[in-house]
């Protein structure tokens, strides 16, 4: 059976970003529970994984297995045993409790699921997901020609990004720049 990799599958914005400011934006705290969507090979799950210690939890969703198998051998290198690798669709159920998650990181994912059409069907997932009051944080790039990065026709302007996002009832609560090339826009699921 010939597979084919997700979009996307294979890159990580993660080597691009100023960690220190995403810590500072990211309501992240020792035992939260962290859903990292589209994770690809999971830097970013591990970054999250230290920042919620040993009595947190991240869900490390992609549909990318040889990126889910990456990221366990990384985690089991470094002795992190608080991530959960999922192999999910993001557009479909994904089997995580509702109302569970604190922290939902779509590190940029979002453009190309807007590219599929399913950035809907995305989002509503997330909502199902996060507990009330719980935090969506969004990574893209900025809308301008690259590389790195997507082209800049399917990239998300921040205020594209906020009107997909708050459409669905959510409140932005932070915007900020993450490094030369990306942005970080973190919103409330509705209570």
């Amino acid at each position: 059976m010939n597979q084919t990799n997700p979009k996307g599958a294979g890159k990580s914005s993660f080597e691009l970003i100023n960690t220190d400011i995403l810590k500072q934006m990211l309501p992240v705290h020792q035992g939260s529970v962290i859903l990292d969507l589209a994770c690809g090979k999971g830097l970013y799950s591990l970054f999250l994984s230290k920042l919620a210690g040993p009595s947190g939890l991240v869900y490390a969703v992609d549909l990318w297995e040889e990126g889910l198998q990456m990221l366990e051998e990384e985690a089991l290198k470094n002795e992190v045993d608080t991530i959960a690798a999922i192999k999910a669709d993001a557009t479909k159920e994904i089997d995580i409790e509702a109302n569970s998650v604190d922290l939902c990181l779509m590190a940029t994912v979002l453009h190309d699921f807007k590219e599929m059409g399913a950035e809907q069907a995305v989002l509503k997932q997330v909502k199902t997901l996060l507990r009330p009051g719980g935090c969506l944080a969004v990574i893209e790039f900025q809308k301008k020609d690259g590389p790195p990065g997507p082209p800049a026709d399917i990239r998300l302007t921040r205020q594209e990004t906020e009107e997909l996002v708050t459409g669905l009832g959510f409140k932005k609560t932070n915007v900020a720049d993450i490094g030369e090339y990306n942005y970080l826009v973190t919103f409330n699921s509705p209570t």
